[in-house]
C-alpha cells in the first residue's frame, strides 16, 4: 500500500464476473482476514483493518476474526448506502488515495465510492491489484 501511494485498500467478496462462489484466486478477503464466509467487505489502511458483514456473519465473523487483529464491523439492514464506503469517506484524508482492485468491482459500487470520495477530496484507484504482485 505504501509503495502504491495508498490510503486505504479495499477488498471485496467477489472476482470479475461478480460470481456467487468465488474461485481460490479471487479469495482476498479470506486469505487477509480469515473470515470464510461468503460476502464481507474488508478495508485495509496502515493501522486500521475491518471487515463489514451483515447479521447472516456475525457470530462467524466475530469468532474467526479473534486474534488476527481485524474488527468486526457490523452491517444493519435498512442502511441507504454501503457503510464500508461510509467509512472510507469519514476516515480517509482529504488528498489521500483510495485502492480496489477495479476487476472485481461492479459499476454501480464504483460510482458509489468514487462520488463519496470525491465529495471528501479522496482519489480512487483502480488500476491495481496489491494482492497479485
Amino acid at each position: 500500500m505504501k509503495q502504491a501511494g495508498l490510503a486505504a485498500w479495499l477488498v471485496p467478496s467477489a472476482d470479475p464476473h461478480l460470481s456467487e462462489y468465488l474461485p481460490g484466486r479471487w479469495q482476498g478477503r479470506e486469505w487477509l482476514s480469515g473470515f470464510t464466509g461468503s460476502v464481507g467487505t474488508l478495508v485495509v489502511t496502515a493501522d486500521f483493518a475491518g471487515l463489514w458483514v451483515d447479521s447472516r456473519y456475525w457470530v462467524q465473523a466475530e469468532a474467526q476474526l479473534t486474534g488476527t487483529g481485524v474488527q468486526l464491523m457490523k452491517m444493519f439492514g435498512g442502511q441507504q448506502s454501503a457503510p464500508h464506503i461510509d467509512w472510507l469517506a469519514q476516515n480517509v484524508p482529504a488528498g489521500a488515495t483510495v485502492g480496489v482492485d477495479g476487476a472485481v468491482l461492479g459499476v454501480a459500487a464504483a460510482r458509489a465510492l468514487t462520488d463519496a470520495l470525491k465529495a471528501r477530496g479522496v482519489e480512487l484507484r483502480t488500476d491495481l491489484d496489491l494482492l497479485d504482485t
